[in-house]
């Protein structure tokens, strides 16, 4: 069984969208965060992280159908992002995390690809001391 199996089996996608709810519940007052949002499309924002999550752990293919490959890091260029946004992100995706319940070996997955995701996102040098 794959640890993505895992993450479905011990959470669901219901659980997956509690997560992501939550998450952007957070964001949406975030200081730091929130400003890199459309305030327009919060409800858009929300299902192409859905979507993403969804493709890439429980290999949904909806975010492929609608949106083609993830392209990521190209899609975020746009924003600064440093420790203190990656930090932040993961910050709140962790307490969304444990809104939503998230324990065990699927929490350990999750925190471990988005540190890799958010550590992959980040677009700015680390201040030198």
């Amino acid at each position: 069984m794959s640890d993505e199996q895992s993450v479905i089996e011990a959470i669901g996608k219901e659980g997956i969208n509690r997560m992501v709810e939550g998450f952007y519940r957070r964001v949406k007052t975030d200081d730091l965060l929130a400003p890199m949002y459309p305030h327009d499309d919060w409800e858009g924002s929300e299902s192409r992280l859905r979507d993403f999550l969804l493709f890439r752990i429980a290999g949904d293919p909806k975010y492929i159908l609608e949106r083609g490959h993830p392209r990521l890091r190209m899609r975020h260029m746009p924003f600064r992002i440093g420790m203190a946004e990656r930090d932040r992100w993961l910050a709140l995706m962790g307490a969304a995390m444990d809104e939503a319940e998230v324990e065990g070996a699927a929490r350990a997955f999750l925190d471990a690809l988005f540190l890799q995701i958010a550590d992959f996102m980040r677009n700015q040098p680390e201040a030198m001391p």
